[in-house]
């Protein structure tokens, strides 16, 4: 499809591909966020996907999403809006309709396979008609974050190279692989990876795709490096960059002013998600 080429996701993800890094995509949560995110991407000239969970849809009344988007459309960088875990058909539809998102993971990872591919398919078709790219997941990443459907009562499945023949055939742009890798946290053990999973779901995919890295919470530098030599060129982090801002938070809301605390608290973002596009290679590549 020729429109595909003038999508911001997509643009954003290609080049990564070919450059061999990885494009940081953080979940937006309120406006300090969305002011972080596009400060870092400014400063460190760097492209950046940025994420928010459906629930921002509905507790913002898409309001959020809106201002990420004039965030987005009026930086001196590449930044795209993209819509992470849609579970939920009639808030996909939604979505696609009435916000601004270039592109959209349609997660259907709660269904048994057959039906969650078959749902994919219909959902992408309906998201491509909109121009709007998408993502989906093959496989079953374990887990729950603040934000999304927590999976913990459904077995994980790691990825294999014949769902991502079936998952390319629903004609999705990015694909989130299953090879160890969790939503929420890991525990005293750390992740455990499969590297030479990523590297044969990379070879089945031959740049058809782009990969796409879920659960990196508390990744050490190597690691991350490590999935973006594999082949990862879309990056989620959830608290990886939040961490010292809900430290700032905790520590600083009995005693600051309300603006203060929002000021102080977009630096201590802004901090982690430069640190983040230093790591994942993306920094002056805008």
């Amino acid at each position: 499809m020729e429109w595909k080429k003038d999508n911001k996701t997509y643009q954003i993800l290609k080049a990564a591909e070919e450059g061999g890094y990885g494009v940081v995509a953080p979940i937006a949560y309120n406006i300090e966020c969305i002011l972080a995110f596009v400060r870092a991407a400014e400063a460190k000239r760097s492209p950046l996907i940025l994420q928010v969970f459906p629930w921002a849809i509905t507790f913002s009344s898409g309001l959020l999403i809106h201002a990420a988007a004039h965030a987005a459309r009026s930086a001196s960088v590449p930044i795209a809006i993209h819509l992470d875990h849609a579970q939920d058909e009639a808030l996909i539809r939604h979505a696609a309709d009435a916000l601004p998102f270039d592109s959209i993971m349609v997660d259907m990872s709660h269904h048994e396979m057959a039906e969650n591919l078959a749902r994919t398919r219909e959902l992408v078709a309906y998201c491509n008609a909109r121009r709007i790219t998408t993502e989906a997941e093959p496989g079953r990443i374990e887990g729950g974050e603040d934000g999304i459907a927590d999976t913990a009562d459904l077995e994980g499945a790691l990825t294999t190279e014949d769902q991502v023949d079936d998952f390319l055939a629903t004609g999705i742009d990015f694909l989130a692989p299953a090879f160890g890798n969790v939503h929420g946290e890991y525990g005293a053990r750390g992740a455990v990876l499969e590297y030479e999973r990523l590297e044969a779901v990379r070879r089945r995919a031959d740049g058809r795709v782009r990969v796409v890295l879920h659960g990196t919470n508390d990744f050490p530098e190597d690691v991350m490096k490590k999935c973006i030599a594999g082949g990862v060129s879309k990056v989620n982090v959830n608290k990886l960059v939040l961490d010292d801002y809900l430290a700032h938070l905790k520590a600083k809301a009995p005693t600051a002013s309300l603006t203060t605390l929002m000021e102080e608290g977009v630096k201590e973002i802004q901090k982690l998600v430069e640190w983040q596009m230093d790591v994942c290679g993306s920094t002056g590549k805008a």
